[in-house]
């Protein structure tokens, strides 16, 4: 009994290495499939003006930095409001959420990684995960950072290019 044990043991151990190695190479394909669909979504719904679904896309970080950064601009140029209003604002879709993303598609063209691009996985570990994206006429690739919140991906837009805040 112990000999037949010892020989089935084994097979059974291999068969199982082989269908966990499937199962995670399966796994891995979905993530990454949902990796590629959430950035093209986001960068679609910005080519298409839909600022409601690009901002539930992006990171929390993300969404915190913009709001910061749009309540410092606001100071800047000499308005007086409290942050409280302009997270309210982007709640309510006003209209600094949107006078915010119309000034950044006049300097951003989503087109430009739509249609001008290569993408390609970088990597993608547990609540991270890098898209190359190289123009069609550039060297020099940008890395897309995905950050994994709530059982969901999200674009990192500030993670990969503020990176003078992070």
């Amino acid at each position: 009994m112990h000999k037949l044990l010892s020989l089935i043991i084994p097979v059974l151990l291999g068969v199982a290495v082989c269908n966990a190695d499937e199962i995670f190479a399966e796994d891995k394909n979905v993530q990454i499939e949902s990796v590629l669909e959430t950035a093209e979504k986001f960068f679609l719904s910005l080519q298409t003006r839909d600022y409601n679904n690009a901002w539930a896309l992006l990171s929390e970080k993300s969404r915190r930095t913009i709001i910061n950064d749009v309540y410092k601009t606001y100071h800047k140029m000499g308005g007086s409001t409290r942050k409280e209003d302009v997270i309210k604002n982007f709640d309510d879709r006003g209209a600094m959420f949107n006078n915010y993303w119309d000034a950044f598609l006049e300097s951003f063209h989503p087109a430009i990684i739509l249609e001008e691009s290569n993408w390609e996985i970088g990597f993608l570990s547990g609540l991270n995960a890098e898209i190359i994206i190289t123009h069609k006429k550039s060297k020099n690739p940008a890395n897309l950072k995905l950050i994994k919140e709530n059982d969901s991906w999200k674009v990192g837009l500030v993670e990969t290019f503020w990176t003078r805040k992070l």
